[in-house]
């Protein structure tokens, strides 16, 4: 196993991978990365999927398999990701239970064109946990507006969530309160809260890449000497929220029914600045409980030099509050910065899903 990932986890990081496709569970190549690299869990959104059927030839078998029974195109599309999951989950049975359900986890995204609509949300998320079937899969939900109610109703049916493009403390807070409000209810209607697991997906390189941009369009020395600094301190600050409802007196009464914590995800942790070190979001995030999604890249580039030097979270708090109250003195509205990531980041997801169902009509066709 390698040791730098071995001092990562050691120092109580989840290393999951972000990134999946049939062709690494047919090669074994994720099961080489549990081997040696430490991954305990995967996550995968639509940009993973699209990605993974649009190439190679390891779903022509089973499009023609459906083809011929006559499947419609989302039938086909939601077959193939659910597959796909349902494996993984059994590939990480083992970790599943020997950490007690807290890793050995597989990620699966609701439809992002639902992301602005309550119901259709909580509805997929309940076929897709049925048709999954496996105790171990995460249902993805976005902390959109409409997807807070979403994220209480689905977590009250006893449904595993990943809440996902998480950008600012304020909305990290809220979702925080649509996890213990579901608990709530899930606990008045009879059910078991040891079963019910979640995290938080908090997006960081992101929240650089629009902050950078801003900074550099000042030009002043000030402004260039904040770059880089923003998505840590978003990130820290919202480990600070968590610790603050762990303290709670309203998650000790949910803890006294067997409820476990929403443990923070740090997602989109490969850096997008070239000049930045390629291990910089995982270095500086590095705290127990927590979870590190990671492109392989990044998994690498940390194997190979990645540095753990202790908790690097805990004790920042008001380190980063400096750093993003100096960056709003530069000029920059972390409001706007907010909005026109969430609204970027569903596009994100939309786009490439509606490619991925225009690839899957077009290898329909060819056969």
């Amino acid at each position: 196993m390698n040791d730098r990932l071995k001092k990562l986890s050691d120092a109580g990081v989840s290393i999951w991978l972000d990134d999946f496709s049939r062709e690494r569970l047919t090669s074994g190549s994720l099961q080489e990365l549990i081997d040696e690299f430490h991954v305990v869990g995967v996550t995968t959104n639509p940009s993973i999927f699209a990605k993974a059927m649009s190439s190679g030839d390891a779903y022509t078998a089973q499009l023609r398999e459906l083809k011929e029974a006559g499947a419609s195109l989302e039938e086909v599309v939601t077959t193939l990701t659910t597959d796909d999951v349902r494996d993984a989950c059994d590939l990480f049975t083992g970790l599943y239970t020997s950490t007690d359900g807290v890793d050995g986890r597989v990620s699966i995204e609701v439809d992002p064109r639902l992301a602005h609509e309550t119901q259709p949300t909580i509805d997929e998320a309940r076929h897709l946990r049925d048709v999954v079937d496996r105790p171990n899969v995460l249902v993805k939900i976005p902390a959109t507006t409409e997807g807070l109610p979403a994220i209480t109703e689905t977590i009250a049916s006893g449904i595993s969530v990943n809440v996902t493009l998480i950008f600012s403390v304020a909305s990290y807070r809220d979702v925080l309160d649509a996890w213990l409000t579901g608990l709530e209810k899930a606990h008045d209607e009879g059910v078991d809260l040891t079963d019910i697991q979640s995290v938080a997906s908090v997006f960081v390189s992101r929240t650089d890449v629009e902050v950078d941009k801003r900074l550099d369009a000042i030009g002043t020395p000030e402004a260039e000497d904040l770059k880089g600094k923003a998505a840590l301190a978003v990130a820290r600050l919202c480990h600070e929220a968590y610790q603050d409802v762990i303290a709670s007196e309203r998650w000790r009464t949910l803890a006294g029914y067997g409820a476990r914590p929403q443990r923070p995800l740090w997602a989109s942790t490969g850096t997008k600045d070239p000049s930045y070190r390629d291990t910089l979001y995982i270095e500086e995030l590095v705290t127990r409980g927590t979870v590190n999604t990671m492109p392989e890249n990044t998994l690498e580039a940390f194997a190979d030099h990645g540095e753990v030097r202790g908790d690097t979270v805990r004790g920042t708090y008001d380190e980063s509050r400096q750093v993003l109250e100096a960056v709003e003195a530069q000029g920059v509205d972390f409001d706007d910065v907010f909005d026109v990531l969430g609204k970027e980041g569903v596009t994100k997801f939309i786009e490439p899903w509606e490619e991925l169902m225009t690839t899957m009509q077009e290898q329909l066709d060819k056969l």
